[in-house]
């Protein structure tokens, strides 16, 4: 971190944070005072020549200071152009544009830190997200205490529209949480308490509508929540601290430049060495060729090449944050920018990872409401997670609710489930429980279950009496806004988009179909997603995967850009993917791609001008078409092109 600070050019003078500024504009005071009194007084000479000093001194300090850093560590930077060219300038009696050079690059160099620290601004807010207090309750009473004293299991008091001081779970009370600041979600979320604490899961597997995060802002109730994870473990300090670590992690593009840049310097400086002594050659004097050598100099200095991946990469950051997303780096930025192809998990991603009950069908005529009943009576007796689903969306469907009129319920491996309900046996499953207890499945049902399985359906047989007596069926639903999503990415350039799922392959094809995927691939283990990956990555180069970030580890990590769905409260997700949505909402993957592609246009159309300007300028100097002046406007007029065109990043929108 204090190397990418350094490599900034942070200066705090005594005149605060916009010393470097104030001192450019007293060089450009100084300038403008030297040259009138040069052009248009009697004054002798040595009062122009003594502003002219005064604003090389302001113009060349920050920069002399960087300078003469590099220099002790054995390199030579754009720093250490300006001030050679400077010096020259002043050797052969050139001070008004030595000093118009100093003006214009020491107010590049500020203008160049401003923009970088707005767009480091935008993420240092995050700070200002949390609380810096709680309020404390212990033993009846309320106590204010520092948010980095609270300790795992206190309770703390949350008030009506007030931040939320630490992760947990709300013990007392109910409100809407504004998630905003950690998630990017525009709507406020309902959250209500737990009836336990007794047994209380790991943080991430507790109900969402029961947990709360730090920097979020309650409603208009209030709130009692026990604090389940320490200040420096929130998700907003692990936010902030990830987000700061991602300026030093270069882009490829920033690599490149750096490398370029450590082999073009010395270069410069041995051209702008031979053409001092030009005069041997051609017919001009020695100050004439150390002129032309000087704006040489100048003109070939990469300043803008310097700043124009850097800028665009932290503000594309900076504006990611804002909107509840976390992106790990230029590198991941970049590629990003590149990708046309998509890998996504199924369950949680495309769709909502909870199945729901699609179907209710009764068979032989059977009554309806009364094969409803069965089904809610067995199953809610169940502990497993498909029996609960099937329990809660019956009462939640048909306004019904379980009387305890089944007994002697027992689940079935791999088959199902049986029970007694009115004396009388009772058996929801699959065929083959079916046949283990004697009960004929005849062709019409077998054809309707194929119909439903065909669509991506679960489907179980229910029976009674020794009878089939309807079908149930369920279903992991697509997302309401997966299809949309999926179109949007499309119409920005994803070509290829692949479902990577461990359920059957006709699941996997409904749900591709529904949503409008390219392909679906099923029935694959972990492994499986490894090697699939793998072929995608043969096949069409970089691709990003998305997942939850914990069970698609593998899968992820092999892919150019992992993205990890609903991080706000994974630290797992946090840690391993490239890119972190801290919402669990699918929508915002347009945003991000978008975000990044307009990053990648901005990062070209900064190489663009500023190397175009570089190959402009040099030729037309070395042939002495122009004068230290107008290489100086140009060059540094570059340098601030692509800083303001790097900061339009900061207000981007995918509409």
């Amino acid at each position: 971190m204090e190397k990418a600070k350094e490599n900034m050019h942070q200066h705090k003078g005594i005149l605060g944070n916009k010393t470097e500024l104030y001192f450019a504009m007293l060089c450009g005071v100084f300038l403008v005072a030297a040259f009138l009194i040069e052009k248009f007084s009697a004054l002798p000479n040595w009062v122009s020549l003594t502003g002219y000093c005064v604003s090389y001194f302001f113009g060349g300090y920050f920069i002399t200071i960087e300078a003469s850093k590099k220099i002790i560590k054995g390199g030579f930077d754009i720093d250490f152009l300006m001030i050679a060219a400077a010096a020259g300038a002043a050797y052969i009696g050139s001070w008004a544009e030595g000093s118009l050079l100093l003006f214009l690059f020491s107010l590049g160099h500020a203008l160049e830190h401003f923009a970088m620290n707005k767009a480091k601004k935008s993420i240092e807010a995050l700070n200002d997200l949390s609380p810096k207090t709680a309020l404390v309750k212990k033993e009846g009473r309320l106590k204010e205490i520092a948010i980095n004293e609270l300790k795992i299991g206190d309770v703390i008091v949350v008030k009506p529209n007030t931040k939320i001081a630490a992760d947990g779970v709300i013990i007392s009370g109910s409100s809407s949480i504004n998630q905003a600041p950690i998630t990017g979600e525009s709507i406020p979320v309902d959250k209500t308490f737990i009836t336990s604490t007794n047994n209380l899961p790991e943080f991430t597997q507790i109900d969402k509508k029961h947990i709360v995060f730090t920097g979020t802002i309650n409603g208009d109730s209030n709130l009692e929540v026990l604090v389940l994870k320490l200040s420096k473990d929130s998700s907003v300090s692990r936010l902030i601290k990830m987000v700061s670590e991602v300026e030093t992690q270069k882009s490829p593009t920033q690599r490149l430049t750096k490398k370029f840049e450590k082999w073009y310097v010395p270069i410069v400086i041995i051209v702008v060495f031979l053409l001092c002594f030009a005069y041997l050659v051609i017919d001009e004097s020695f100050n004439n060729s150390l002129y032309r050598a000087i704006t040489v100099l100048v003109a070939a200095s990469p300043c803008a090449l310097a700043i124009s991946t850097p800028s665009a990469v932290l503000s594309g950051i900076a504006r990611a944050a804002q909107k509840g997303v976390l992106i790990k780096g230029g590198k991941a930025l970049e590629d990003l920018g590149e990708i046309t192809t998509m890998a996504f998990d199924k369950t949680g991603t495309l769709t909502e990872g909870k199945p729901k009950l699609t179907n209710v069908i009764p068979i032989n005529n059977f009554d309806e409401k009364e094969l409803i009943r069965i089904v809610l009576e067995v199953e809610s007796l169940s502990n497993h997670p498909l029996a609960k689903a099937i329990a809660k969306d019956i009462e939640t469907k048909y306004k019904v609710e379980a009387q305890n009129k089944a007994v002697n319920v027992n689940a079935i491996q791999g088959k199902g489930i049986q029970a007694q309900y009115n004396g009388d046996s009772v058996f929801i499953g699959n065929v083959k429980l079916m046949e283990d207890k004697g009960i004929m499945v005849v062709e019409a049902i077998t054809n309707k279950m194929k119909d439903l399985l065909d669509v991506g359906q679960t489907v179980m047989i229910v029976a009674y009496r020794s009878e089939i007596i309807g079908l149930i069926s369920v279903m992991d639903l697509p997302r309401e806004t997966a299809a949309k999503t999926l179109q949007q990415l499309k119409d920005i350039g994803i070509k290829h988009m692949v479902m990577l799922t461990g359920d059957h392959q006709n699941v996997g094809d409904a749900i591709a179909n529904q949503i409008g995927l390219t392909e679906a691939k099923g029935n694959l283990l972990p492994e499986d997603k490894v090697s699939e990956v793998k072929k995608l990555i043969n096949d069409y180069g970089k691709i990003a995967m998305v997942g939850d970030g914990v069970n698609d580890a593998p899968a992820m990590a092999l892919s150019t850009v992992s993205i990890a769905m609903g991080a706000a409260g994974s630290d797992v997700a946090l840690e391993t993917a490239d890119v972190a949505l801290m919402s669990d909402k699918i929508e915002n993957l347009p945003y991000l791609i978008g975000l990044s592609r307009q990053s990648k246009r901005i990062i070209k159309q900064n190489i663009f001008i500023s190397l175009g300007v570089v190959a402009v300028l040099v030729p037309v100097t070395i042939l002495g078409l122009t004068n230290i002046g107008l290489a100086v406007a140009f060059h540094e007029g570059s340098t601030i092109v692509v800083v303001l065109n790097a900061l339009r990043l900061l207000r981007y929108d995918l509409n």
